[in-house]
């Protein structure tokens, strides 16, 4: 039996998560809105053989105090399509993975950017399929409520299917550009999808040729009780919050299982937690550039981050106390509770969970490449996980240490590809290409 392949994913929008990156020795400061820096940095990710690019993108600046905020290299970013057609033409094999929001968009629009971004890339798109947690987006829509958390998942399914109807709008052979006859397309070979739902109403078709892959990639973040039922019904890979071992292994076995019970192959799905990677030529050497790091972040950030992740103001709190009960809201609840069970489990204080969040609280890998390796290794051999989405410490420095120093230790044990398998984003996951579910192929 083949030796199972880790697959990784580069988040990097924000560029690093760490509130403190962007001040940190040698790093470039304005890394998240710099082209030049960006596209030197996919160059990068490309020539370590990484799978993908990941943007998360945001549809309002963080909910956050203005004493945070101004700390906060997020504030301003790319819009994620026009950046990623501009890098798609400055690399040829990694994917381009952004955000699209199912509850501020119309799925006609994210059919039609993801198909272009698809056909712009030589089929290296994907879809990263997003509810939209921050509850400011709504102001920026129109909107004075944010839409009830299991709406939101209710609403997504069905705009699933409208967009991936729109993808199949028209059968892969129906261009048939006969310049003697003068017809340019079958039109037997075009549906219109005519979709009239609960949340949406779409005619179509799509005025765009099916996609290079079929469909873009389907990716899916979180991991409440909807969104992992969602991940099992439509997803290829996963983006999750990374916990312990024991935990990503309960998450894994779970998402996999419901996959199983819908009739669904659980190895057409790729599990990536998020991994925070500090890498150092020695475990005490990494651990100080943790500590450095975790130093530059401000109170006012710690506090302001630990409220957003909770979905309510926790400023009020008594900093050296426990963490009072937290109410329910319509933020990630995956993650809240995440924050919930940590503060309970290690005896945190509401200062040392804020200074935690602040700076990244979650799943990290701090040490020598031959350590991280190892706990790489150890999450996929026990399947808690296929692989990783990366977050680097700060830029550029951390992602050249991974690059240059973990990738070939990955490369040595044989986990870890060489080469490019092909061209697609598909290909190179070992995810079939989906068919039309109009037409034969």
């Amino acid at each position: 039996m083949a030796q199972r392949q880790l697959k990784l994913g580069a988040f990097m929008r924000p560029v690093s998560i760490h509130t403190g990156a962007w001040r940190y020795p040698g790093a470039w400061p304005d890394a998240n809105f710099n082209f030049p820096h960006i596209k030197r940095l996919i160059q990068k990710l490309e020539a370590g053989k990484f799978d993908a690019f990941f943007m998360a993108d945001h549809l309002a600046v963080l909910n956050m105090p203005i004493n945070a905020l101004k700390r906060s290299h997020t504030v301003t970013s790319f819009e994620p399509f026009t950046l990623l057609s501009a890098l798609a033409g400055a690399t040829e094999h990694i994917g381009l993975i952004a955000t699209g929001s199912t509850t501020f968009d119309e799925p006609y629009h994210v059919a039609r950017r993801f198909a272009s971004l698809d056909h712009i890339s030589g089929g290296r798109a994907g879809w990263n399929i997003v509810t939209t947690s921050n509850p400011d987006a709504a102001l920026n829509f129109g909107l004075d409520d944010h839409m009830e958390h299991a709406e939101r998942y209710k609403r997504a399914r069905e705009f699933y299917d409208v967009v991936t109807g729109l993808w199949d709008s028209f059968a892969d052979d129906a261009f048939v550009r006969d310049v003697e006859s003068g017809l340019y397309f079958d039109p037997e070979k075009m549906h219109v999808l005519n979709h009239k739902g609960k949340y949406l109403s779409v005619r179509g078709p799509l005025n765009i040729a099916r996609p290079v892959q079929g469909w873009p990639l389907i990716v899916q973040a979180g991991a409440s009780e909807d969104g992992r039922q969602l991940a099992a019904e439509t997803a290829e890979a996963v983006f999750t919050g990374g916990g312990s071992l024991a935990d990503g292994q309960k998450l894994y076995a779970d998402i996999k299982g419901r996959m199983e019970k819908i009739g669904r192959d659980p190895e057409h799905l790729k599990i990536l937690p998020g991994a925070f990677v500090v890498v150092g030529d020695s475990v005490e050497e990494a651990k100080e550039k943790r500590a450095k790091l975790d130093s530059m972040v401000h109170y006012d950030s710690a506090i302001a981050s630990l409220s957003v992740q909770l979905g309510t103001d926790a400023s009020g709190f008594d900093p050296d106390g426990q963490l009072p009960p937290i109410p329910e809201t319509n933020a990630s609840k995956s993650g809240r509770q995440r924050l919930v069970d940590a503060a309970a489990r290690d005896k945190l204080t509401v200062r040392q969970l804020a200074q935690r969040v602040g700076g990244y609280g979650g799943l990290s890998f701090v040490g020598t490449p031959q350590t991280i390796a190892d706990q790489m290794e150890d999450w996929l051999v026990s399947r808690g996980s296929d692989g990783f989405n990366i977050m680097f410490p700060f830029l550029p420095a951390g992602l050249d240490d991974f690059v240059d120093k973990v990738v070939p230790e990955l490369q040595r044990r044989g986990i870890f590809r060489k080469e490019y398998e092909g061209r697609t984003l598909r290909e190179n996951l070992g995810l079939p290409r989906p068919k039309n579910r109009f037409f034969e192929s």
